[in-house]
């Protein structure tokens, strides 16, 4: 077993079973299996995490730029301007100015 398989039955563990028989609803946690997912080009299952990491905590602000930018890269643009705009809506609630402007960065990016 390679060391992206182990750490994906890793996170998938956590996820599923902490505590016992229930999932986690620790963001970090969530976001980990999303980029892991990302990162073994399981574009599908990152996307599919993101959202539910979305539903589970929208005011955890670093998943609106990486789905983003994942989902510019498979030339879904307007997917990722909806994800990046929601991003920076939620980093300026949150008074998050440094995430703010790394998503208004990357929203320009994407316009041109």
């Amino acid at each position: 077993m390679d060391k992206g398989t182990k750490r994906l039955a890793y996170l998938l563990k956590l996820t599923r079973e902490a505590p016992p028989g229930q999932a986690t609803t620790d963001p970090f946690v969530w976001y980990g299996l999303a980029m892991e997912y990302r990162g073994l080009e399981r574009f599908g299952d990152a996307l599919a995490t993101f959202e539910d990491l979305r539903a589970l905590a929208p005011g955890y602000v670093p998943i609106y730029l990486m789905c983003g930018q994942m989902l510019e890269s498979m030339g879904r643009k307007d997917d990722a301007r909806a994800w990046l705009q929601a991003g920076l809506e939620t980093a300026k609630k949150g008074g998050d100015v440094h995430a703010a402007g790394e998503l208004a960065s990357a929203l320009e990016a994407l316009e041109q």
